[in-house]
């Protein structure tokens, strides 16, 4: 599992106090950037080789202003040509936020999916 902590910021509140749901998915996806360095060592963007097909939230409760949030990452399913990076937030002591992230190993050259290679697997396996 991968863990990283942000510090919410004033500007991510809303206008009932609260951490907006639109900053939620940015924090997930700042879980993930170890799982894309295993694609993309230094995360070049002339190499950038996964893409995003899906995102989903569900928020469990209010998180606040004020106070440190856990995220954690883990791999769920590695398809073929696809993985699944599952989420969960954590403000002081209780979960916040899960959710999940479909990404694709994916080709710009030729505008497609590729088969996730023998050692990139084995890197996603590590973090189950």
């Amino acid at each position: 599992m991968l863990l990283c902590t942000m510090e919410p910021r004033f500007c991510e509140t809303d206008a009932l106090g609260h951490i907006n749901n639109t900053v939620v998915p940015m924090w997930f996806e700042t879980g993930r950037t170890p799982v894309f360095e295993i694609f993309n060592p230094g995360q070049h963007l002339n190499t950038w080789n996964v893409i995003l097909r899906k995102i989903d939230v569900d928020f469990v409760a209010q998180i606040y202003y004020g106070h440190p949030v856990e995220i954690r990452t883990r791999v769920g399913h590695v398809g073929s040509s696809s993985f699944v990076c599952e989420h969960e937030a954590w403000q002081r002591g209780s979960l916040v936020a899960t959710g999940s992230a479909v990404m694709i190993y994916f080709d710009f050259e030729q505008q497609r999916k590729q088969e996730i290679t023998a050692a990139l697997r084995a890197e996603l396996e590590k973090l189950r």
